[in-house]
């Protein structure tokens, strides 16, 4: 299926067929390539025309201030904005010294393709120049899995018209100008010209240029090395300024020969390190990819992936555009997350500037659920990074009067970046967040070593500030007062129940890892009395719950506060806050993204059948997806408490969130918690897979539109592969020891026998409705 202009549906590739230069917003973020360290958009090689270049390291960084109309006690006094770096993807091609540029001449034939399986972006273009000479480009780029440090380009130009001149350039540019995308002019007075040059030189094909930039004091370097296939009569050179190293390349190309060159790009930045030292690396880098050879990146980097997919690949049968987009989000999720070792998940990855190149509680929340299962080595490094920055983060909580750790909300560096402090500084859960993530991970890998250099310290610090952010009433209720939890339309708010229920498993996970690491333990300075007063205050948690209603309570009162007039607001009036003021959202019952629904999926142990299928229908009438975060979430919910139709409707918008910007925002980045968040909706939605306390269970159904559901996991070192068709489903063994599993209540052990077991019927939940006009698109 393909139309003249867009993406064509294929199950292992996305591919863009005809040329439209107004999309080239969108498709410079679907076609972004990344390792997690190194992130490169989706330009045209030429550089022009673009929507939004973009070459980013991940945490790499530009400090700001942030002013405040009115200053107050703990507000965070810088801001963080990740750099466009030194851009090494422009080759520039003069074609009988016209430059190529997509909006002259013709592309009589024109397509890109992001291929997850090579893990590589093909383009391939048949140019007209206005005077009429004819040739044909192949490029093939690629960011290294491998080699952290490089991303490589393979170039050809042929003739299609007979004997040609040809001229190609090929850059690295620092500095270049960018369209402005913000009104904020602290932040384009930070992103006007960033990097300070330090250092520029060049010899044979070799060039690096090295900068730092002017507030935070970072210094990277970045170079190129290339192989080129000359013919006999060429000409090089190449050159350098602070800013821009060239190489030139002049040819006479005969009729049925090619001009063929590969670019070896590396990077490398420090806050430490020298600016010597970073040339050092960053030639190292290259010495060790031309040494490799594009052959050799393309067959390790294809390895690499062929892993991936054999222990993280989901099947679907039915939907083919589905399919498609669950393996986008999966090959984006991976990008984002694979070697950022030291550092976070930006919630755009290294797609695009959205939010700053800022990490949030997305990454533990929504995307390291996926990389426990399949990619367990990254989530451990995200996880690591967060240990990192504890010392910040209990400084944070002693400046706002609490104990333990308070961690950021948005940050790049561990700070806190969040100059709205009801969405930010009060949103506690982050730490519960940090908590439950490594939690999941220790139970899920049993990794021993990172319990004790990491783990336990994570859930002590984090148990800590509930121990005194929380109080016992007269009752003798554990309360948490004057929180945000996920739902940024209710801010400042008592017992939010998804912060209460993850600060109590925080409270019990932390006093058990203290029992099972009692040394341990007591280097950390916890003793029998503190590990026993947080199983008191878990033990003695407040819930809040409307017995009138028969619901719990998104919050404290909130089911008596007054109710949004859904009817009365206009399509064009989404998302609402954009339009109405926080205080009138803040004092209503709307939700802009899944809270107590969330709640129920994460905590659903504490939550009986019969109150979920309430809380579902009572939040589902009051919740506008104002977030990306939101869809996913509601997709687990609705196949659990049996709309199957309702749970397809969200999968959908999770996956195609980006594929169809149905957010108008994917030219900044894509969402990836949200596309995190299409494998959470296929395991835990229609798979049923829930892990609570280390006890991994099943409860899959399928809705009619699909035949088949199928995913792998590893979980403790096993990897396992199951199958859902619509009356049974097939459990395997593929590799590892046997397994303690349960189907829909019922346990077995999964040895090297499969196990095949029936799916009963969905139980019988009573209708649900979307907020005025806010339904999710019927899936056909």
């Amino acid at each position: 299926m393909a139309d003249d202009k867009g993406y064509e549906i294929s199950p292992w590739q996305l591919r863009w067929r005809g040329l439209d230069l107004q999309a080239l917003h969108a498709t410079e973020s679907t076609f972004a390539l990344s390792n997690g360290h190194i992130g490169i958009r989706g330009t045209f090689e030429e550089g022009e025309p673009r929507g939004l270049p973009g070459t980013y390291l991940n945490g790499f960084y530009e400090q700001r201030p942030l002013p405040y109309a009115e200053a107050g006690y703990g507000y965070p006094e810088d801001g963080q904005t990740v750099v466009n770096v030194t851009d090494g993807s422009i080759i520039r091609l003069l074609v009988q010294d016209e430059p190529l540029d997509m909006r002259y001449g013709s592309a009589t034939h024109h397509e890109r393709v992001l291929d997850f399986r090579s893990g590589t972006l093909r383009r391939t273009t048949e140019w007209t120049s206005p005077t009429g000479r004819r040739v044909r480009i192949h490029s093939e780029r690629l960011v290294s899995f491998t080699s952290r440090a490089v991303a490589a380009i393979h170039y050809e130009v042929e003739p299609l018209d007979g004997d040609i001149e040809l001229v190609l350039q090929s850059d690295l540019l620092a500095n270049e100008p960018i369209p402005a995308r913000t009104d904020d002019p602290r932040v384009a007075a930070a992103l006007d010209n960033p990097l300070v040059s330090d250092f520029a030189a060049a010899h044979d094909f070799r060039a690096v240029l090295a900068h730092h930039t002017r507030s935070s004091g970072l210094r990277m370097a970045a170079g190129m090395d290339h192989e080129i296939d000359l013919p006999a009569n060429a000409r090089c050179g190449i050159e350098t300024e602070e800013d821009l190293a060239r190489l030139t390349v002049a040819a006479d190309v005969p009729s049925g020969q090619r001009l063929r060159v590969t670019k070896y790009l590396a990077y490398g930045w420090s806050a430490r390190r020298s600016t010597p030292a970073l040339r050092g690396q960053v030639e190292g880098a290259l010495a060790g990819a031309l040494e490799t050879g594009w052959d050799e990146l393309l067959r390790r980097q294809r390895e690499y992936l062929d892993d991936f997919w054999e222990t993280a690949d989901v099947e679907i049968d039915g939907d083919a555009e589905l399919q498609q987009a669950v393996r986008f989000a999966l090959f984006h999720v991976l990008q984002a997350g694979a070697r950022g070792e030291s550092r976070a998940i930006p919630a755009k990855g290294l797609t695009g500037p959205g939010y700053d190149g800022h990490a949030f509680w997305d990454t533990e929340t929504f995307v390291l659920p996926l990389l426990t299962y399949t990619v367990p080595d990254s989530a451990r490094d995200a996880l690591r990074w967060r240990h990192s920055t504890l010392d910040k983060a209990k400084r944070r909580a002693l400046q706002l009067g609490q104990g333990g750790a308070v961690f950021p909300w948005r940050s790049i560096t561990g700070d806190e970046c969040s100059g709205y402090w009801p969405a930010g500084t009060a949103a506690f859960h982050v730490g519960a967040d940090v908590a439950v993530a490594t939690s999941r991970y220790l139970a899920a890998t049993h990794d021993a070593e990172f319990e004790d250099e990491c783990g336990l310290e994570l859930l002590v610090e984090t148990a800590r500030l509930w121990a005194t952010l929380g109080h016992h009433n007269s009752r003798g209720e554990f309360r948490i007062d004057g929180v945000t939890g996920p739902d940024e339309y209710t801010a400042i708010a008592d017992n939010n129940v998804f912060t209460n229920l993850m600060a109590q498993k925080n409270l019990r996970d932390a006093a058990t890892a203290c029992e099972r690491r009692p040394a341990k333990a007591r280097e950390l300075g916890v003793d029998d009395e503190e590990a026993a007063r947080w199983r008191d205050s878990a033990e003695h948690m407040r819930i809040p719950y409307d017995a009138a209603l028969g619901v719990h309570q998104q919050s404290e009162g909130f089911t008596h506060h007054d109710e949004w007039d859904f009817e009365g607001t206009p399509p064009e009036h989404y998302p609402l806050l954009l339009h109405y003021p926080y205080f009138d959202l803040y004092r209503k019952q709307v939700v802009k993204q899944a809270d107590l629904v969330l709640a129920m999926y994460l905590r659903g142990d504490a939550f009986t059948p019969e109150q979920k299928i309430a809380n579902f229908a009572y939040y589902e009438a009051l919740t506008v997806r104002d977030s990306s975060l939101s869809a996913c979430v509601q997709a687990v919910m609705a196949a659990e408490v049996g709309h199957l139709q309702l749970a397809y409707d969200y999968l959908a918008e999770a996956a195609l969130t980006d594929l169809h910007d149905l957010h108008a925002n994917v030219e900044n980045g894509l969402h990836i918690a949200s596309l995190a968040g299409t494998w959470t909706a296929c395991v835990a939605g229609f798979g049923g897979m829930r892990d609570h306390d280390g006890d991994v269970t099943f409860a899959p159904r399928i809705p009619p539109q699909l035949t088949r559901l199928s995913f792998r996991m590893t979980v403790r070192g096993s990897a396992i592969h199951v199958d859902v068709r619509p009356l049974v489903a097939t459990y395997r063994l593929i590799s590892g020891e046997p397994l303690q599993l349960a189907h829909h209540g019922s346990t077995f052990t999964l040895d090297a026998s499969p196990v095949t077991k029936p799916i009963p019927t969905a139980p019988d939940s009573p209708a649900v409705r979307q907020p005025y006009g806010r339904a999710p698109v019927r899936r056909g």
